[in-house]
């Protein structure tokens, strides 16, 4: 939007798209600046802007990172529609007047709690195994910590990693990691952008609690065949793009696959462990106000150990989407979106196959209406089916004695009206309101426990502990019919105030429900995990989180210090013993509980010059508690409040990258955490011949510090110039990489045993990772 009031007259509006002169790719986030009324505007997510001025003569710069500046002069008399293609960087004769302009207009920008992170700034940063990684990199950001090494997800803000929404395409994908954490499922080179909201989360976004991850892929190439690719140690990747119609259609394709497995017979082992995915794309330019985009990701994971179990487990989307232009002020998008989750395992050892997952089909209709000068509304609708599959049991042989048996199939309905808008005050004062009204309705299943008074878990006052309680009935529902429904009001509000021209003071708050929760009772998601809909003994989780900070940029630096504050009600916890797996009432084993989270974020980054990076430190606490639905009841942990299992109270991490010539360029990263809490026995009793161990209270004791130095050079042959290899235009590079320098032997866990030849128990401390050099050559041609 624009960010400047101006006098009274007759004004016309000035819209088009913005692209790459090179690939004809749409680009997001490009400033488009007009000095002499010290205003402008960005594109969106499909790379359109629209702005509004005063009827007059006008300079308009286009400026992105990575691009040239592009001047051109408007005469503006009547609506215009101007389409830009913007060259690769090179020297601006206006650089410091335009990049001043950019940063007081981000300044400006009710937006807070928001990271962006380009595929350029992805690639340069040192990751385990030479791997260029998506998630990797946003745990480098202030507020976004992991479970450690080997773990999947991440954790933004004290939250947990299922209440992180990851949309891909506007896609939901419920695993974001290949081989439990070691690689992300985002392929680098096929993505365009990503944007990571942990606060302020505009109200077109909804159905998490924490944060919300939104990448878009690449469109591919509308002017020229290309390739993009990389062969590891461990995985390869190659891209192919190009125009199907020159200027009108493209294609992209890419394809990702290890190949280490492919070893292990030599050294006589027969285990198999090993990924591979594919992303699809095809864009095309019905005309200037239409635009059609296909799109998909389909990724497996497989893990075989030796004869005892086979898994298989990954995502797969398909977006079907179509932008229309009403009018240079008016812009829309629809899509239809299928998103599906499936876990798979077959134990050859007890002859039987489970099976689960969750699958859902997406109708989004989004607006953006740019109703003046200083007005940008957005509005629209989502409606989402949901099907759960808990589990699917078959026998893989008759004579295994196992009987099929299938877990109770759960359906959902979800459906949200939004509107939100991003409003010009003053010139020093802008904010964005919005308001998200979601529904929920748990819809008919086949077979739904009945319990005495609607509770599913006894206590038992004798011996203070919670069991299951047995259903008094179970009755059947049809597809039709709605087993509980919910409804929320969902309020977001984000205000930036202008100190001057390079520093603003921001605050934000947001309202947001969560209907979907993963039943796990580990610190990261794991296959084995289970997802379940809010319903008669699941309630939503509802958060709500304040923030407030202060921006400053100078020169080549900026720096950002936010404070913020988070409650969550309605946080799923877990009774002692809980068991998960095949277990078709979950909600026995269940208990509401609260959850909070409150912390300092800072965030000092280096943008300009050959060396770059940003230093992102964060003090925080997360805890949650579980008290006694009654007076007689001890709850979890006596209701006391715990640190949750994300709980890290320091984080620290380090990147730089440092562009030495035109051959060699270095990057560099450093990480350290608290340790993340765990529980330990504290004694044990004998009982029938059988040792018993007594724990602590949960979460009370701590793995030692987390920390690790990656380092990395990248060598580009002649100097960067292009060769001619068989009459292609090649580039290429080789990436050497050192993960964890000084081989920390971080523990990814400490468990508890008893050593026969010595009579004790001891304490077994599991590291994944020290020391792993690795070397990658990527090539583009």
């Amino acid at each position: 939007m624009c960010c400047h009031l101006v006098s009274a007259q007759e004004k016309f509006t000035l819209s088009g798209t913005v692209s790459a002169v090179e690939s004809g790719e749409t680009l997001i986030g490009v400033n488009i600046l007009i000095p002499s009324l010290q205003t402008g505007t960005t594109t969106n997510e499909y790379g359109y802007y629209s702005i509004t001025l005063p009827e007059g003569e006008y300079e308009v710069f286009y400026s992105s990172l990575g691009f040239a500046t592009e001047q051109t002069t408007i005469s503006l008399s009547e609506n215009i529609q101007n389409n830009i293609f913007l060259e690769n960087d090179t020297e601006s004769l206006d650089e410091v007047l335009i990049k001043a302009d950019a940063e007081a207009l981000n300044i400006r920008k009710p937006e807070m709690s928001v990271n962006r992170l380009s595929a350029n700034t992805i690639k340069k940063i040192p990751v385990v195994l030479g791997e260029k990684d998506v998630i990797k990199s946003i745990k480098l950001l202030p507020g976004v910590t992991g479970a450690g090494e080997g773990s999947s997800g991440f954790n933004v803000r004290g939250g947990a990693a299922d209440q992180n929404l990851i949309l891909l395409d506007e896609a939901t994908l419920y695993n974001s990691d290949h081989l439990f954490g070691f690689f992300s499922v985002f392929n680098p080179d096929a993505i365009k952008d990503l944007t990571l909201y942990k606060g302020g989360i505009p109200a077109r976004y909804g159905g998490r609690v924490s944060s919300v991850l939104d990448i878009y892929q690449k469109d591919g190439s509308k002017r020229k065949f290309g390739a993009t690719g990389g062969i590891g140690l461990v995985a390869s990747r190659l891209l192919l793009e190009g125009p199907i119609k020159k200027d009108t259609a493209s294609f992209l394709v890419g394809g990702r696959s290890s190949y280490a497995h492919l070893f292990l017979p030599l050294f006589d082992n027969d285990n198999v462990a090993y990924f591979y995915d594919l992303n699809t794309k095809i864009s095309y330019n019905l005309n200037d106000n239409n635009k059609l985009f296909l799109s998909g990701y389909f990724g497996r994971d497989v893990f075989d150990i030796a004869d005892s179990f086979s898994n298989s487990f990954g995502n797969t989307t398909l977006n079907l989407r179509w932008n229309h232009l009403f009018s240079e002020k008016l812009f829309s998008n629809l899509s239809l979106i299928y998103s599906d989750y499936y876990y798979g395992l077959e134990l050859s050892f007890v002859e039987f196959d489970f099976d689960s997952g969750i699958r859902n089909f997406n109708l989004k209709y989004d607006f953006t209406h740019f109703l003046s000068d200083n007005i940008e509304l957005r509005y629209g609708l989502n409606s989402i089916y949901y099907k759960f599959n808990p589990g699917d049991i078959k026998p893989t042989t008759e004579s295994s004695g196992i009987n099929p048996f299938k877990l109770t199939d759960k359906y959902a309905f979800e459906n949200a009206i939004y509107t939100e808008a991003e409003i010009e005050l003053t010139d020093k004062l802008a904010i964005q309101a919005g308001l998200r009204l979601s529904t929920f309705n748990r819809l008919g299943q086949d077979e739904l426990n009945i319990y005495e008074n609607d509770n599913p878990v006894a206590y038992d006052e004798n011996l203070d502990i919670y069991q299951k309680a047995t259903p008094i009935d179970t009755v059947s529902f049809s597809r039709s019919e709605t087993i509980k429904s919910f409804a929320n009001l969902e309020p977001r509000f984000s205000v930036a105030y202008q100190l001057n021209e390079t520093s603003s003071v921001k605050a934000s708050y947001n309202r947001t429900a969560q209907y979907i929760h993963l039943i796990s009772n580990t610190t990261a998601p794991t296959p084995f995990d289970i997802y379940a809909p809010s319903g008669k003994y699941i309630e939503p989780q509802l958060a709500d989180q304040v923030a407030v900070g202060y921006f400053k940029k100078f020169n080549n630096y900026s720096f950002e210090i936010e404070s913020f504050y988070k409650i969550v009600d309605n946080r799923l916890d877990y009774v002692d013993g809980a068991d998960l797996i095949a277990n078709n009432a979950v909600e026995q084993i269940l208990l509401n509980g609260e959850a909070r989270a409150y912390g300092l974020e800072l965030l000092f980054r280096k943008t300009e010059g050959k060396l770059q990076g940003w230093i992102a430190y964060t003090l925080s606490k997360s805890e949650q508690r579980t008290p006694g639905r009654t007076p007689e009841e001890i709850g979890i942990n006596n209701g006391d409040w715990y640190n949750s299992p994300w709980d890290k109270t320091h984080d620290v991490s380090i990147t730089a990258q440092y562009e030495l010539s035109n051959k060699w360029s270095f990057g560099a990263n450093f990480i350290f955490q608290t340790g993340q809490p765990v529980t330990f026995p504290n004694g044990q009793y004998e009982y029938n011949n059988l040792t018993i161990p007594v724990y602590e209270a949960r979460n009370s004791s701590r793995l030692n510090s987390f920390h690790h130095l990656d380092l990395s050079a990248t060598w580009t042959p002649k100097g960067g110039e292009d060769s001619r290899l068989h009459g292609n235009s090649w580039k290429g590079e080789w990436v050497f990489s050192i993960y964890n320098v000084y081989n920390r032997m971080n523990a990814a866990s400490i468990s508890f045993r008893e050593n026969t030849d010595i009579n004790r128990n001891e304490a077994v401390r599991l590291s994944i990772f020290g020391i792993i050099p690795a070397v990658t050559y990527n090539f583009k041609f």
